[in-house]
């Protein structure tokens, strides 16, 4: 379980590390942000007692279907998604101290994922 832990925090850090600079860059809408907020005021409570199997289950559900090409998210449920990924990782930093910057870095990469740019992504699978 603990090497899944860090596993996790590996591949987190390996994409916070490639977009970290292009993220911090942009910046999403007004009305993304709140939904976003949204989102975490209605999910917070839920998602910081989710288990690692139940984080892994939204993980896994979120990748496989935003990289299936006959599934296109609607705005909500795409910020659904990458928001409560986001708040797991409030999570991980209580449960390992020695981790929090990562964490914090993971949050940031996670609420900075824009639905444009993911609609962008599913009109390149068509291609």
């Amino acid at each position: 379980m603990h090497s899944l832990l860090k596993l996790f925090f590996i591949c987190f850090l390996i994409l916070a590390i490639n977009e970290m600079t292009y993220a911090q860059a942009k910046k999403l809408s007004v009305d993304d942000r709140l939904l976003q907020d949204s989102i975490y005021k209605s999910n917070k409570k839920k998602v910081l007692n989710f288990s690692m199997k139940e984080f892994d289950a939204l993980f896994f559900e979120y990748f496989n279907r935003k990289n299936d090409p006959k599934i296109v998210f609607t705005k909500t449920e795409f910020y659904n998604y990458t928001v409560q990924i986001a708040t797991f990782s409030d999570r991980l930093a209580s449960l390992y101290p020695d981790q929090k910057e990562i964490a914090a870095t993971n949050k940031e990469k996670w609420l900075s994922e824009s639905y444009e740019e993911y609609l962008q992504y599913k009109g390149s699978q068509k291609k």
